[in-house]
């Protein structure tokens, strides 16, 4: 029944929805699909289905319907508990970078410590968080859809949420010190985001509000009638009115709301494989042609840190997915013939101390067989592939060692080292790598050899001059899936050049199944290709769900001070001279490491999605006289030592192309 009340001279209309199964016209909602409409219209004697159809596909789920109802109310004492134990405390400010609590288990409490405020749904994330709300305005702005990103929690289950649907939220405008709800229906949606309107509001825009639809608050609508929950319309409509029984009842039937087990989903798709104190083998961000093992010592939303063995303080680090292609299981790099440093010179890699252990092969995402056995690419053969110290080109470059299982060792032409310890390691089927021509028939800017004279670059002529070889065309991955992103879309992006920030990005340009990636606030130059199925790109709200950190866009004013300073520090610490160009955050907004130290414009070594990376036009390289230097096979041990280089622009040996991070003498295989 709904309940009516007045309090002085203000009508205050508290709604109710009460279990009277006798009720005339009493709103229902299906417990298969989620419909809502009148009661009586339901099918069965408990009105709990709208059709046969849905009473007998609950019949034949009942079990796993079961649990996922004691999920669900696992789940809401849980939070029950963790609103009573951190009552009287104030909200945690933290200000390292990634050391924040998940959305999902701080939200409610946070919005317990602040009941009095009329925004206390806008404020259920820390204060220092960047505010996807403000930015995304009124809806214009567009996000790129949580299906898009199928390694994200619910990218593989978002199918249900949609423009439309009707959920219930708490009220910010209700004028009373209890806490009470009322609908919303989603307006738009951006990722994990959506515009929210509370119902009654109609065509009036001014109360609109995002809202992340992973957060505890959001329920589906009977949620509050289950609960006994109270149902407030806003105060501020409250005399459109005067029978909001028939308005809701009306506005209700036929509509969608979200799944009865959302919450549980989200939730079951919060838990990660990787634990701490795993060891795996990730590639050595200061020499890419080996790896080396490291030790898992945080997972955040899938997301890895990695420190290096070794490092006993924990500076040494490494961010990457989980689902990166530039991790694998220990004993990866032997099987297949690869680079591998050895820790601490012991001829057993497979040592761990107590409390660590070897990450399992099955949590590694595996690669689609190659047949070697024919026609299959050779040492020599020329290509174009993605420079993963420069992430804005695709460039020249050279098969330079034929792997087992179908991996190659690649040579950016014209800026290897003598050593090849600059050397990275692609697989046959990555989307990184492109067959002669690709650049031009898809009109991308090729960056050409470094000290190549004779431009424009044709690809007939270069072969000609190398007596050399493209590599055939049916050797390249040629798959493009329907992956659903269009030009213009939001998105928050890891910048690969310092895997471990997560920045507000767009997406400006799609080729094929290459998305170029446009950080917001900073210049075009700075964009990077970077694969439409990478581990390294999610939806709007991900860092907000996950507890990651979100890095803004940068602020116009003085930002190209401190880019020309960041030039500089680059052509300082790094050998490479090519297109790669790194940000450097603006000083009130840099973030801070793990280990305490603040990150340095120094730009690490590597993209940290090397597979999944490709990059578009980059800007024409600039003048140099250094001749191609002789290759050399990286498994011999030719030392990581300085080089000298022909080029006055070189002042640092391969080894150092990332900046500081540099290796001493080790033993390798």
């Amino acid at each position: 029944m709904i309940i009516s009340a007045g309090s002085g001279g203000s009508q205050t209309v508290l709604l109710c929805l009460t279990r009277t199964y006798g009720e005339p016209r009493r709103p229902a909602t299906c417990e298969m699909c989620g419909m809502v409409g009148v009661r009586d219209a339901f099918y069965s004697k408990t009105k709990r289905f709208c059709s046969v159809s849905c009473s007998r596909s609950y019949s034949s789920n009942s079990k796993k319907a079961s649990i996922l109802a004691r999920l669900q109310k696992s789940s809401d004492r849980r939070w029950k508990q963790q609103i009573i134990q951190d009552q009287g405390k104030p909200p945690t400010k933290k200000a390292k970078v990634l050391q924040k609590q998940p959305l999902m288990t701080k939200a409610s409490s946070y919005n317990q410590q602040q009941p009095n405020q009329q925004s206390g749904i806008r404020k259920s994330v820390p204060v220092d968080m960047f505010d996807w709300g403000r930015y995304l305005g009124d809806g214009d702005v567009t996000g790129a859809p949580v299906s898009c990103f199928k390694h994200v929690p619910m990218g593989k289950s978002w199918g249900d949420v949609s423009e439309g649907v009707r959920v219930e939220v708490p009220n910010t405008d209700s004028g009373l010190p209890m806490k009470v709800y009322w609908i919303a229906s989603i307006i738009k949606l951006a990722g994990f985001k959506a515009l929210l309107r509370y119902e009654g509001f109609d065509s009036d825009a001014t109360r609109d509000f995002w809202l992340n639809l992973c957060v505890p608050e959001i329920h589906p609508v009977g949620w509050c009638a289950a609960g006994g929950k109270p149902l407030v319309p806003p105060q501020s409509i409250l005399h459109r009115f005067t029978n909001w029984k028939t308005f809701l009842i009306k506005r209700l039937t036929g509509s969608k709301t979200l799944p009865p087990d959302f919450s549980s989903k989200v939730q079951e798709s919060m838990q990660f494989p990787f634990k701490k104190q795993m060891r795996v083998e990730v590639v050595d961000k200061t020499h890419l042609c080996r790896t080396r093992v490291a030790l898992v010592e945080q997972v955040i939303g899938g997301r890895l840190r990695l420190v290096y063995e070794e490092c006993d303080d924990g500076s040494d680090d490494f961010w990457c997915h989980m689902y990166s292609p530039l991790i694998h299981s220990v004993g990866w790099s032997r099987s297949i013939g690869h680079r591998f440093k050895r820790s601490g010179g012991s001829e057993d890699v497979t040592k761990k101390l107590d409390g660590q252990t070897d990450a399992p092969g099955q949590l590694f995402v595996k690669v689609k067989e190659v047949d070697q056995s024919g026609p299959w690419f050779e040492d020599g053969m020329k290509l174009e592939a993605i420079d993963p110290l420069n992430l804005s080109a695709i460039c020249v470059a050279t098969v330079r060692k034929v792997l087992a299982d179908g991996y190659l060792m690649i040579g950016i032409d014209g800026s290897e080292a003598a050593d090849g310890s600059d050397w990275f390691c692609y697989h046959s089927m990555s989307p990184s790598i492109f067959p002669a021509g690709f650049c031009e028939i898809n009109n991308i800017e090729l960056t050409p050899p470094r000290g190549y004279s004779s431009l424009p670059f044709r690809w007939f002529e270069y072969l000609k001059e190398n007596k050399s070889v493209a590599a055939p065309v049916n050797l390249f991955n040629k798959e493009v899936p329907n992956h659903g992103f269009r030009p213009g879309m939001k998105l928050e992006a890891v910048d690969l050049m310092e895997p471990r920030l997560v920045c507000v990005a767009t997406v400006t340009r799609i080729v094929h199944r290459l998305l170029r990636i446009h950080f917001d606030g900073w210049e075009d130059e700075y964009d990077q290709w970077v694969d439409c199925e990478s581990p390294d790109l999610y939806p709007v709200g991900w860092c907000q769900l996950t507890g990651y950190q979100l890095q803004p866009p940068a602020v116009n004013a003085g930002s190209r001070d401190l880019q020309s300073a960041a030039s500089k520090q680059r052509r300082k610490s790094q050998q490479y001279r090519g297109q790669k160009k790194k940000r450097k955050l603006p000083v009130a907004k840099r973030p801070v490491s793990l280990s305490g130290a603040m990150v340095t414009g120094v730009p690490r070594n590597l993209s940290g999605d090397e597979n999944e990376t490709p990059p578009d036009y980059p800007s024409p390289p600039p003048p140099a006289s250094a001749a191609q230097p002789t290759s050399a096979d990286p498994d011999s041990e030719g030392g990581a030592g300085p080089q000298a280089e022909e080029d006055s622009g070189r002042t640092k040996s391969s080894c150092q192309r990332v900046g500081t991070e540099t290796n001493g003498s080790s033993a390798e295989q």
